[in-house]
Parts: C-alpha cells; sequence; structure tokens
C-alpha cells in the first residue's frame, strides 16, 4: 500500500472512529445532538398524613427501586422534625421517618424524579408456584366454565390472560357471578389466574397525569407466562409499555405502616417538567464506559479548562484552510488560533481593540531597542518586560474609564506576544511595512473567522459533549494537508501560466 492509499485509510478510519463513538454515547447515554433540548421528567411527590399518638411514631412507605419504563433520581424527603433514612427490608426498599414524640395531626414528604427510559419490565425469569385458590359451592362452577373458555379461546399463557381479562372487563354471565362477590376485578382476576396454575401478584401503579393533585395508587396484576412477569390492567389488558404508569409498590408488605399514629392516608402529586437533556447526562450515564471516556466527571475547574482546549482543533482546522486552500499569510502558523481563544473568553470588539494596541506599542518600543544593538536574547527578554508594563498600563487606563479592554489582554502568552512583535520588526526592516499589514492583517482576519466558528453554540456544545468528533476535524486536516493545487489567492497571479498550459 502506497502512501496517499495509507493515508485515505487512515481518514476513513478516523471518521468511521469519531462518528460511531459518538452514534454510540448518543445511545447509552441520550447525549442530545443540539444545545437547547428539553427532556420530559415527572416529578411525583408522595404525602402521608395521620393523626400522631403523643409518642413515638416510624413511619414506613414503600418506595421503588426500579422502574419499567423509567430512571429514578434526586429523591428526597422533607418533613421538619424526623429524621429519614431509605432502608431495605425483606427486599422491599422503604423510606422510614422516626421521631421520638409527636401528637396531633402530621405531615411527611417523599419526592422522587422519573426520567423515562427504555428499562426492561422485570428481570426476575424465576418460575414462581401459583397460590391455592378456595371458592365457595356458588362459585366453583362459575370459575371453571370462565377459565375453560378462556382456555378454549387462547393458545399460550399470554392470550390466555387477555381473553380472561376480556371476559372480565365484559362482565359476562360468569363474570358478573364473580365480581359480586369479589371485592374488586384486581382480586377475581389474580384467583382466577392462579385456579388456572399461573403464579400472580398484585401490584400498586400510579396514573400520571400532569398537575394533579391527591392521587391515589391504582391496583393491577402482574402475571407470570413462564418467560416474564406481564402486567395485566382490568381496564385495559395486558400493557407492554405503561408509558402513563408509574409501577409503585409489589405485593409483599403493605405501602404503607405507621406505628404511634391513627388515620393514615397516602395520597401522589405529580407535575411533568421540562429539564435540559444536558442536564440529566450524569443521571442517565451511571457507571457506563462513556460516562467514563467523557470529561464531566472532572472537577468543574478542569471543565472549564477542557471546553476551551477541546475547541482548539477547529482553530486548528480554520488556519490551515486559510493557510493552504485560500493562501492567506499569517504572522506565524498558529498565532490567530490563539487570539481567537482570548476572544472567546472575553468579546470580539475589545480583544481586537486591545491586542492592536499592545503590538503597536510594541512595535515601536522594539524600533528604539534595535538602535541600542542588544543581542537577540536580551532583546526579546527587554521586549517582554517592556510588554508587561504596556499592559499593565492598559489595564489601569482601561479600569479608570469603565472598560477591560487593557485587562483581558493578559490572557495572551506574553512569550509569543513578544515574539509577534519582533518578527513583525524584522518584517518591516526587511520587507517594509506594507507585509506587515498583510500578514497582521491575515492574522487577525483569520483569527476573527476562527472565533465566530468557536464562539457557535452549536459547536461548543458538540465538542465539549462528543469529544471524539475531534477525530474529525483531524481527517479533514490530513485532507487537506495533501493539497497541491493553486491556492485561491494565487489563481489571478498565475492566470497567465495556466493560459498557456490550456
Amino acid at each position: 500500500m502506497n502512501r496517499r492509499a495509507t493515508l485515505w485509510f487512515i481518514v476513513a478510519l478516523l471518521v468511521a472512529t469519531g462518528l460511531g463513538t459518538a452514534l454510540l454515547r448518543h445511545g447509552k447515554t441520550g447525549t442530545p445532538w443540539l444545545p437547547g433540548e428539553n427532556e420530559a421528567v415527572w416529578l411525583v411527590e408522595a404525602r402521608v398524613d395521620f393523626i400522631a399518638l403523643d409518642g413515638p411514631v416510624t413511619a414506613s412507605l414503600s418506595i421503588p427501586e426500579s422502574v419499567p419504563g423509567f430512571e429514578i433520581f434526586n429523591e428526597q424527603a422533607a418533613s421538619a422534625g424526623y429524621g429519614f433514612s431509605i432502608v431495605t427490608d425483606g427486599g422491599d426498599r422503604r423510606g422510614e421517618w422516626t421521631r421520638r414524640s409527636a401528637s396531633g395531626p402530621q405531615s411527611l414528604y417523599f419526592t422522587a424524579s422519573f426520567l423515562p427510559a427504555d428499562t426492561a419490565p422485570d428481570g426476575d425469569s424465576s418460575s414462581p408456584a401459583a397460590e391455592p385458590v378456595f371458592w365457595d359451592d356458588a362459585e366453583v362452577t362459575a370459575a371453571a366454565e370462565l377459565i375453560a373458555a378462556s382456555r378454549e379461546t387462547s393458545s399460550d399463557a399470554r392470550s390466555f390472560a387477555r381473553e380472561i381479562s376480556d371476559r372480565v372487563r365484559r362482565r359476562t354471565q360468569n363474570a358478573a357471578l364473580l365480581l359480586a362477590r369479589s371485592s374488586n376485578s384486581v382480586e377475581l382476576l389474580g384467583k382466577l389466574l392462579s385456579d388456572a396454575g399461573l403464579p400472580t401478584r398484585e401490584i400498586m401503579a400510579l396514573r400520571l397525569e400532569d398537575a394533579r393533585r391527591r392521587q391515589p395508587l391504582a391496583p393491577l396484576l402482574e402475571v407470570f407466562d413462564g418467560e416474564q412477569w406481564l402486567l395485566l390492567d382490568p381496564d385495559q389488558g395486558i400493557i407492554d409499555t405503561p408509558d402513563d404508569l408509574l409501577l409503585w409498590h409489589r405485593s409483599g408488605r403493605s405501602v404503607l405502616d405507621v406505628t404511634g399514629g391513627r388515620d393514615s392516608r397516602l395520597s401522589f402529586s405529580m407535575i411533568r417538567q421540562s429539564v435540559p437533556a444536558v442536564s440529566l447526562l450524569e443521571q442517565r450515564a451511571g457507571d457506563s464506559f462513556f460516562a467514563n471516556l467523557g470529561v464531566h466527571r472532572l472537577p468543574i475547574e478542569e471543565q472549564s479548562m477542557f471546553k476551551l482546549l477541546l475547541l482548539l482543533p477547529l482553530g486548528a482546522v480554520v488556519v490551515v484552510f486559510f493557510r493552504v486552500l485560500i493562501g492567506i499569510r499569517t504572522s506565524g502558523t498558529f498565532m490567530p488560533i490563539l487570539i481567537a481563544l482570548v476572544f472567546l473568553q472575553t468579546s470580539l470588539l475589545p480583544g481586537l481593540i486591545a491586542f492592536i494596541s499592545v503590538v503597536m506599542f510594541g512595535l515601536l518600543l522594539r524600533g528604539y531597542l534595535s538602535q541600542l544593538n542588544l543581542l537577540l536574547v536580551a532583546r526579546i527578554a527587554a521586549l517582554i518586560v517592556l510588554v508587561i508594563f504596556v499592559i499593565s498600563a492598559l489595564s489601569v487606563i482601561g479600569y479608570q474609564l469603565g472598560y477591560s479592554t487593557g485587562m483581558i489582554i493578559t490572557f495572551f502568552p506574553l512569550i509569543i506576544i513578544a515574539w509577534t512583535i519582533e518578527r513583525l520588526s524584522i518584517l518591516w526592516e526587511e520587507e517594509g511595512p506594507r507585509q506587515v499589514l498583510i500578514q497582521g492583517g491575515g492574522s487577525m482576519f483569520v483569527a476573527v473567522v476562527a472565533y465566530l466558528l468557536m464562539q457557535a453554540r452549536i459547536v461548543q456544545h458538540l465538542t465539549f459533549n462528543f469529544p471524539e468528533l475531534n477525530l474529525l476535524v483531524l481527517a479533514l486536516i490530513l485532507s487537506m494537508g495533501q493539497y497541491t493545487g493553486y491556492k485561491l489567492t494565487e489563481l489571478k497571479r498565475f492566470a497567465a501560466i495556466r493560459k498557456l498550459g490550456s
């Protein structure tokens, strides 16, 4: 493989790696492609009300650990005078409030945020046994006929559960008889499915509706089909993707236990909020590979540094484009990048004024130093000291006038400014002021273009949240590095030769 083919292979590899990693990051962590994208988050508040009996109080509320279709984050409790902790009791995750002594009406609050996500319903694939069911004499025949009819029109456990739920919902003759002797349809469905040999368990779910208050938990049923647990709603049948249902509690202990109080009540309030997607990255990423690969877990000070550092490749692309393809001459190869980077921390017009002022003063001082016949090292060192004095003077003057124009220039690397002034001064002596204006003006023009690109909100968002996209920037630089044709500024200069060649 020759060098040119090797280069294009590397370019293709960089593009594929950068795009592939960015797509995987977006899929695994939900990082948005565009800045300002929002996601819907449900803020749910559980309220426990009871009357304390003038003694020690313990209130225990079942809280979800994993919710199908949602991710949980930002859990907190707010109850004055109570201690709160989250404990695990027999596999049941519970929030527990405690207080040494309390009397009268009490209100306890637990709040959690739920982010819609593609989470599996339930990973429990064990083979539980169906609970034994007892019917009285009047119910035995009706239950048997209802089960037999549903089994006749079904082919597997899933369709059987759907058929028997449909008959109960339509209140067929046998279903109506059994419903009259049951407390609710969930209890009846559980008994019928268990009698047919299918394990079941009751759950408590919250129906999500925006801006609703004092909502109760709704009883639902889960049935095991031999491979997984299926969610069964008496009013809707089997639910595969419960977008509007928040599964709060599964059968086991009661949802709420209050010791030292009476007349306990549990209610829920909920609101749908629009939250910037970027603010949810930490919760969604978890301990994934991409969470550790990004910069979001670094200290804030280092994140700020990387936010600017990751913009430098774009500035390099701009410089390569204008020097290789357009043919604009600059003072120093990558001085425009440093100028553009400082403009990002300040603003364009004050930065231009400050930079031009320092360079002009520096050229005047350099002209005087050249008359002293100093050696190069001494001349550069003296120039650095004088540039510091110029910057200090501009800072003081700017502060007195109410501007920070003089102060912002301190972000520039002083050594590079001194070398820039030295090079422009030598260029002035050897080729005249015209070349100084061409190269100095070219540097400022390229710096302004780089600044306009780097300050774009979408560019800053993509470089910070998808740092692997800089591999595409590297591929673009390598591609432009292969160009050996006419530069745009040379077309007019070599027009006559091109005509002779044609």
